[in-house]
């Protein structure tokens, strides 16, 4: 069972990691894309080094939420896959994990489309 201290380290985390990429997008020039692509490449990398792993055990949904654990889940998949089917899992691995947050995305952006009002 969660303690309160499982609510306030998932908070300061997520929190933590959201300020990366609000400081980034203040004192720089970078586009909310840039930032975006940034945190991506940056969870991807520290899942490689066999870092977010702990980080997920540790602060629970303040790592998994944001979209720094969307760069976790391609190398953790492409890993995984790699290791059981070689080279080729590589590319069925990435889109076995995400497949379900990517086809989530697709169908919200087409309701979107379909429901909302165009500006200008």
């Amino acid at each position: 069972m969660p303690t309160w201290s499982t609510f306030i380290w998932a908070f300061l985390v997520g929190g933590a990691i959201c300020a990366v990429g609000q400081i980034l997008m203040d004192s720089t020039r970078m586009t909310p894309g840039h930032v975006m692509s940034i945190l991506v490449v940056a969870g991807a990398v520290a899942d490689g080094l066999g870092l977010y792993d702990p980080l997920i055990k540790f602060a629970g949904a303040g790592a998994t939420v944001p979209i720094t654990s969307f760069g976790n889940a391609l190398v953790h998949g492409a890993m995984l896959e790699a290791q059981t089917h070689g080279w080729i899992g590589v590319i069925t691995g990435i889109f076995e994990v995400t497949s379900a947050g990517i086809s989530a995305a697709i169908v919200f952006a087409f309701l979107a489309a379909i429901f909302a009002k165009p500006k200008g």
